[in-house]
């Protein structure tokens, strides 16, 4: 049993000390390159300066020996190869001044259609806003109607409160000439029927 916990603290240690080299190396891979560069211009910069003061030779960058083909290493053939990239790059005066007239004249033609759908959205607008106006005059006829009508029924209901307070005034005055000359009330009878 011990030797298996052991065993497993051994591997834990080995995984472990396998990812902190695996982390170096890759910190080693990024840095390094730019490190080793910088390294090499400080001491060129130290040797040319401390050569420059003490001696007339200085750190010079060998020069390389290339064995260059003229060839591409992929060449196309003859018929498959497309020029029309280059030809693209070369400035030809005809073609510009046609091309120029021709972007000038898609503006233009551009222009024209904004302007024209501009001039229609202009002219529905105006159709719907007068139809608006056509809703909102009825809408405010029929309010009139509506409040003429409510007038009316004010004044018609006035007159018919008036006319029922004068009818109770004459009911309570005839009912009580009535009682004076010795009528009595018989309601209490006529109710139970």
């Amino acid at each position: 049993m011990a030797n298996r916990g052991g065993q497993q603290q051994q591997r834990t240690k080995f995984a472990r000390v396998l990812i902190y080299i695996t982390g170096l190396c890759i910190v080693g891979y990024i840095l390094g390159p730019p490190l080793y560069w910088n390294l090499l211009e400080g001491l060129a910069a130290a040797s040319s300066s401390s050569s420059s003061s003490s001696s007339s030779s200085s750190f010079t960058c060998l020069p390389c020996i290339c064995d260059c083909s003229s060839q591409p290493l992929l060449a196309l053939p003859e018929g498959l190869s497309n020029g029309s990239f280059t030809d693209c790059m070369r400035r030809d005066p005809d073609v510009s001044e046609e091309m120029e007239k021709n972007f000038t004249d898609m503006l233009l033609e551009e222009v024209r259609t904004k302007g024209a759908a501009a001039e229609e959205k202009w002219k529905r607008a105006d159709v719907k806003l007068l139809e608006a106006k056509k809703m909102a005059s009825q809408y405010q006829k029929e309010a009139d109607k509506c409040s003429s009508g409510m007038e009316t029924c004010e004044g018609a209901r006035e007159r018919a409160e008036a006319i029922l307070e004068d009818q109770k005034r004459m009911t309570a005055m005839w009912e009580l000439r009535a009682r004076y000359r010795g009528w009595k009330e018989r309601s209490s009878k006529l109710r139970k029927q």
